[in-house]
């Protein structure tokens, strides 16, 4: 064979990239997932000729620890890397965890990966013998290395009992070939969701979720009959645990196009089985300057606090917006992004990103609405004391979820104090009175770094509650009390958010021979909001106030 025609073949072949190909004299006659597809499909054509098997490469480089991994494989050992991580290669995305699966001994080849790379083991079923290699990297974070035997006798029937054929394609890690039984790699060249089979969901109703979530993350389209599936099994949901549900709605929350899926979530009825208390949204009317009813409404912050984020991030460029109000937040706030890529970086858990916790209590900051609804003489609708009821409601659901103590006092105090930021906007908006020095110290003292979060919702709120009919002058004391706010959070902390404390309980109980009691408490916060307002600046002067508290109350 000539150069040439050497390369005329490889054209040839680079359809076939990562597939398995029948060759007869140099030319492909027949293709599939697997050798034995190739080949079947080759014999309905060309039964009378025996054509060569071979895999065209796929082209994608692997990751330096799966790299590793390979070095440590003992002789023959037969290993495959499996489901989402396959799937990122091929589309030239980085997973963050990886699965393997083995004919058996899957504990034990775990044990022996987590030996040579220094890792955390455990076991995570030792009936379907599958184990867990937790890798902690430079920066803190962790990598998740599971190890399974096959779950059927064949790594083809293992493939095929997965949730969707994007997710049952294998790589042979012993001769970096990839094996594709259900046309998974079809699948994510059309951008299509589709269940391996139809007991997909109802083998294991969480996959209604992650096809929901998959879908939106990677910009696929679910095939119809998979769609149907789906609903059919959406009533199931409520039979997974509490830990796995989370887990699945703070990922959709932490990826893009949260809202479209949680309505997808609601179109399917999954919502009703997972957080049914939302659904009481829907159809609940509102009153100007509110333009959406709550369920909208509520949807829509979620896509205003992700444009917000966005627009925050480092490294984005304001040019890139056609949208005046983003380009005008760019403009006051974006000196703060580092400052909000570090808030962000501090997650209360370290398995669950801060992003999604902020998602969620946007999700739940109007739940109570529908019962606080009210409708005075003229036919205004108020919703009074819905975020203290909310907050409860918030931290209630959380907890059903087991989230940390941390992030269910996060969402409460969210859902709790988010009406707060409106009230200081609509004073600067219609009396031109800034919050004052003792506000802010209020504010963040009730807030502390969920101060950050409530300042981010105002923003989605604000936006999703006048959408088209918001005015220039409204976004304006929006992002001047924003403004306002984080430079006295960030760049005066000490003069306002958190003075030095001047006296302690026990120096009041002695200058002021006091006895100790909940007056001691009050008159030292009484002395933090007037260092916070400038009216105290030293000791002196602290107690001198104190004495006068108590004159007054004598």
């Amino acid at each position: 064979m000539t150069a040439r025609e050497g390369d005329k073949m490889n054209e040839e072949r680079s359809p076939y990239a990562g597939r398995w190909v029948a060759i007869v004299r140099g030319r492909v006659i027949a293709q599939g997932g697997t050798p034995e597809q190739a080949l079947l499909a080759a014999q309905s054509s060309r039964y009378k000729e025996k054509p060569e098997i071979i895999f065209m490469p796929a082209p994608f480089a692997l990751p330096p620890l799966i790299e590793r991994i390979k070095d440590i494989l003992p002789p023959g050992q037969e290993l495959y890397l499996v489901g989402g991580a396959v799937r990122d290669l091929l589309t030239s995305r980085l997973s963050p965890d990886f699965d393997f699966a083995l004919p058996s001994n899957g504990i034990s080849l775990a044990r022996k990966i987590a030996n040579a790379l220094k890792a955390d083991f455990l076991v995570l079923d030792d009936e379907r013998d599958t184990a867990r290699v937790v890798v902690t990297n430079k920066d803190g974070s962790r990598t998740f290395l599971d190890f399974a035997s096959y779950r059927g006798e064949t790594l083809e029937q293992d493939l095929r009992a997965r949730d969707f054929t994007i997710n049952a394609i294998a790589y042979n890690l012993q001769d970096d070939t990839l094996i594709d039984p259900t046309e998974g790699g079809s699948d994510i060249r059309a951008k299509v969701i589709r269940a391996c089979s139809p007991n997909s969901f109802t083998d294991d109703p969480i996959r209604v979720l992650r096809g929901v979530r998959q879908a939106a993350g990677f910009g696929y389209t679910i095939e119809k009959s998979t769609r149907e599936w789906m609903k059919q099994a959406a009533g199931q949901v409520g039979s997974v645990s509490p830990e796995r549900l989370r887990d699945e709605i703070f990922k959709i929350l932490n990826g893009p196009r949260a809202s479209a899926s949680i309505r997808a979530l609601e179109m399917l009825s999954a919502l009703d089985h997972l957080m049914p208390e939302l659904i009481k949204m829907k159809g609940v009317e509102q009153s100007p300057p509110h333009v959406y009813d709550v369920w909208t409404h509520t949807l829509a912050a979620l896509d205003h606090l992700d444009q917000i984020l966005s627009a925050l991030r480092v490294g984005y460029d304001a040019k890139n917006t056609n949208d005046m109000f983003t380009g005008l937040l760019t403009l006051r706030l974006g000196r703060y992004r580092e400052k909000f890529a570090r808030h962000f970086s501090e997650p209360l858990n370290i398995d669950r990103p801060h992003r999604s916790l902020l998602f969620f209590a946007a999700l739940y900051h109007d739940v109570c609405k529908p019962e606080t609804k009210t409708t005075d003489e003229n036919g205004r609708v108020r919703f009074f004391d819905h975020e203290i009821k909310g907050a409860e409601v918030v931290a209630e659901r959380a907890r059903s979820f087991n989230l940390s103590n941390d992030e269910v006092e996060r969402l409460r105090v969210i859902v709790k104090h988010h009406m707060r930021f409106h009230n200081f906007a609509s004073r600067l908006e219609g009396e031109k009175q800034t919050p004052s020095r003792k506000a802010i110290y209020r504010f963040f003292r009730d807030s502390g770094k969920a101060g950050i979060d409530l300042i981010l919702l105002a923003l989605a709120d604000m936006r999703s509650t006048r959408a088209s009919e918001l005015t220039t002058e409204a976004w304006t004391a929006y992002l001047d009390v924003a403004r306002i706010l984080l430079e006295n959070y960030w760049e005066k902390p000490e003069e306002v958010v958190a003075p030095p404390r001047l006296l302690d309980g026990n120096a009041l109980i002695k200058e002021l021979s006091l006895t100790p009691g909940p007056r001691i408490g009050k008159l030292l916060e009484a002395i933090r909001e007037n260092q916070a307002a400038g009216k105290i600046e030293t000791r002196e002067q602290a107690l001198a106030f104190a004495r006068e508290e108590m004159e007054k109350a004598s």
